[in-house]
This record gives structure tokens, sequence and C-alpha cells, in this order.
């Protein structure tokens, strides 16, 4: 009887709660009308985006092929030929770039992500092509050089577009796609900077954590409709609620748990049936760091004969200017935070050099040799590293190494941001994402790190090859710099 009695009440309780008037306000008052046409006008722009990227793909490889045919047009490679192949070719080509999220979102918005998954759908696609040309015994009808040709035209053409989408993208979303949304409860957050995220107050909704609360339910289910996804910020007594309400909801959820930026946690684990925080991701997959090793060999083994003779020129000029010896050797923190012995040609005066390196370089510094200095301000000094770099030291791209007794305003590195420790869990580069950002030459302020760091620590965070590749190509644009002296 005292069962029957609660669920009677308990259902009187609800139909009072959906019976009564939801609250009105104006949209004008939580600045949320305005986002409401924001979601809509994205979700439009992603399906906008997606078809001008699938419109760039086809126009590419058909406007290439039909490129080819008409420049070998003498080795009969007709219309009818060029019709088939691309009937064959296009719908391979499209499935293995929709399989490998070629036209999702994070691929439209950047540029080389774009660009790998692309260029490996149409490597794929060609050689299917090619093998079922082969197994079918194509004859004269199928030219192979008129083929080849287009296929080495697409992959430019097909690059080019994928770019340019990219551009055109990250211009119209404001490099985020998603629809997003910032619900407080009883707390204040601040805007974030570059992030155009609609903040609103639970209360000014009429919403309250609470699941016996079916009108409460409703109204959360409204204002997140067409959405992908929602933040919460509370307090961490009212988390528990709010996680309850947000399982029920068909979007991504989050809570804001500040407390995470103090440890540094980086993402959830499982340990049995008890959930923990990832602190360190630890290294690189064993296939990521053949990759990158492999590329550093790849080019280091190229560059050294090429370099071997101005490199002879260099030590030569170093060894009739001042006495001393050629390379200047000096204590680095590497990988791990384990030192290591760093390479360069000697810029300065034996006497006068500092092997601590509490002392950064100025401008006008007198301790720098007539030849020192034209190979600290064209980066020539830094070749000898080559050989850390063979010796499994260093890798091509990454945080630059630094002296244990680096200062800025007379402190310490690690005296200004301690999270500087952990630019050393990858190894140390030739180059790196602050010096292609032109944050290079002497520490003198606190800004001069920090920037350096918070770049470094980016670079930790987003590894990928097509990374190191494009900061290498970009490094050729900043070996002349204003603060290299």
């Amino acid at each position: 009887m005292l069962v029957d009695a609660q669920l009677k009440n308990r259902a009187a309780r609800a139909d009072r709660h959906l019976a009564a008037p939801r609250p009105t306000q104006s949209t004008s008052d939580t600045g949320f009308g305005f986002s409401q046409a924001v979601q809509y006008d994205k979700r439009r722009t992603r399906q906008t985006l997606r078809f001008m990227l699938a419109l760039s793909d086809f126009a590419a490889i058909a406007t290439m092929f039909a490129l080819a045919s008409l420049l070998l047009d003498d080795l009969g490679w007709g219309v009818r030929t060029l019709a088939t192949t691309l009937t064959v070719l296009l719908p391979i080509y499209f499935g293995i770039a929709a399989n490998g999220n070629a036209y999702a979102m994070e691929a439209i918005l950047d540029g080389w992500l774009s660009m790998r998954r692309s260029v490996a759908a149409l490597f794929f696609a060609v050689c299917a092509v090619t093998l079922v040309a082969f197994f079918l015994k194509a004859g004269e009808d199928f030219s192979r050089l008129a083929f080849g040709c287009g296929a080495a035209l697409s992959f430019p053409a097909l690059i080019a577009g994928r770019f340019g989408v990219a551009k055109v993208g990250n211009h119209m979303l404001r490099g985020n796609p998603q629809v997003e949304l910032i619900i407080c409860d009883q707390v204040e957050m601040a805007e974030m900077e570059g992030h155009h995220i609609p903040i609103i107050q639970a209360s000014d909704h009429g919403i309250f954590p609470d699941p016996r609360d079916p009108l409460c339910m409703q109204r959360l289910g409204q204002l997140v409709r067409n959405v992908d996804r929602v933040i919460v910020h509370c307090s961490p007594e009212r988390r528990s609620d709010w996680a309850f309400l947000l399982h029920s909801l068909d979007i991504r959820a989050d809570i804001c748990v500040p407390e995470f930026d103090d440890i540094g946690a980086v993402s959830m684990g499982q340990l049995g049936s008890n959930r923990t925080l990832v602190i360190s991701a630890g290294p690189a997959t064993l296939e990521s760091r053949a990759i990158k090793r492999a590329f550093d060999l790849l080019m280091v083994l190229s560059a050294l004969p090429l370099l071997s003779i101005p490199m002879l020129i260099v030590a030569i000029a170093i060894k009739l200017e001042s006495p001393g010896p050629v390379f200047f050797r000096q204590i680095r923190i590497g990988l791990g935070n384990r030192p290591f012995y760093i390479f360069k040609f000697r810029s300065m005066r034996v006497e006068s050099s500092d092997a601590s390196g509490t002392r950064s370089a100025a401008r006008d510094d007198d301790r720098i040799t007539r030849v020192g200095r034209f190979i600290r301000r064209t980066s020539i000094d830094e070749l000898p590293q080559l050989f850390n770099v063979l010796n499994g030291d260093m890798s091509i791209v990454g945080p630059r190494p630094h002296a244990i007794g680096s200062r800025a305003e007379n402190l310490l590195f690690w005296d200004i941001d301690d999270r500087y420790w952990h630019r050393h869990a990858v190894k140390p580069g030739l180059t790196g994402l602050a010096q292609v950002r032109g944050f290079r030459g002497a520490t003198e302020v606190r800004e001069d790190l920090t920037q350096r760091l918070q770049a470094d620590l980016e670079y930790r965070a987003d590894w990928s090859i097509m990374k190191d590749i494009h900061i290498l190509f970009a490094t050729f644009k900043v070996l002349i710099h204003r603060n290299a002296f």
C-alpha cells in the first residue's frame, strides 16, 4: 500500500510538472537566439563543403584524364575509352576516399590531412584500375601512357583542390565545424579567446539537474536540439546530477572539470572497474617512432653528401680565423630530460665561450667571430647537429634543445613555467614549430620562453609525419632571420 501511494504521488507530481506553463523569456535576454541561426547555418555549411570537396575531386580527376587524352589523342585513346576509364576509376576512388574519412570535417578543415587521405585513395584507385586492365587484358583501346599521364596529372590537381576547399572551409566555419553550447550552472565562465561558443546560464532557461522533473528534461532536450556538443560547467557537488541528465542526450556531452588542469590529465583510462586519469600518454607507437626515425635517417643520409663540401669550407674558415676546435660541444637537455652533447660549428672565441649557456648571445656580442657571425645568421652553425640526428640523440624536427643554464629575466626556464619539462617527452630537433613561427634568438624576457614552450607543447600533442614535413619546408623561409645572431 505504501509503495502504491508513493507511485501515485510521483505520477501526480509529474502531471503537475507537465501541465505547468513554460517560463517565457525572449531569446534576446539570453543571447542564444542568434546561436540557433548559427547552428542551422553551420550544418548547411558543412554539407556545402562536403559537396564542394567531392565536386573538386571529381573535376580534378576528370579534367586531368581528359587533358591527357587530348594531348595523346594520336594513340587512339578516344572519348569512349576515357568515359569507360572514368566510370571505373571514379567510383573506386570515391568509395575508398569515403571509407578512409577523406570527407570527414577534420579532413575538410586540415589541408595536410585532406591531402594524405585523398592521395592515398587515388593511389589505390589507380592501382585497382591498373590491375583490372591487366587481368582483363585490355588491348589497343586502353593506352597505358595516357592513363599514366592522367594519373600523374590528377595528383597535383587533387591536392590543389583539397587545400583550396580547406582554406574556404576554415574561413566559413572559423576553424570549428561543430555547433557547441556551454551551459553554466551557478558558476561563471569567461569567454575563451578564439572560440565562438555561446555561453548560457541554466537558470535563465529553467533548467536544474533534477532527473525527477520531466519538464526540466524536456527543456534541456529542446535547448540542445541541433547542437553537436554541450559542455556543462557547474560546482563539484552538482556534477553527478548533471552527469545523470546528460546521459539521456543523443549528442556528445561534457562536464568541465578545471581541477584536471592542475594535474595535466590528457585522457581517461581504466583499471579494472575503476576510472583513471592519464597524465602522460607515454611514447609514440612503435609504428610512429619507426616512421619518424626512418624519416630522420633518410634526410640525414641524403643531406650529408650534398653538404660535406660546404661544411669542410666552413671548418677551414673557422680554423684560419681563430685558434681552437672547429666544433663546439655543449650539454643540452634531451629526450626524457636526459643530457647529451650537442655539436655546432664554433662561432665564438674559445676563451670566451659559455659552456653552460648561462649567457645568451646578443645582437652585438663581442665574443662572436666574423665567420661565426655569418654562420649564425645563416643557421649554418647548426649543420653539425646532423651527426646528433644520425646518433639518435636528436630528430630533424622537434623542440630545440636548450642548455641547462639557459635563462630569461635571470630566471631558469623551469622557474618561469614548470611545464618546461613536458617538452622533453619527444626528441629535440634541428628545427621545430617554434622556430618556423619566428621564436628565435636570445630569451631576454619571460614571453620569449613561454611562446616557444607553447609551440613545443602543441607540436608534442599533435605530432604527425606530415607536420614534420610541413615544418621542414617552412624552415627554409626562416633560415635567415632578424633574431638569428
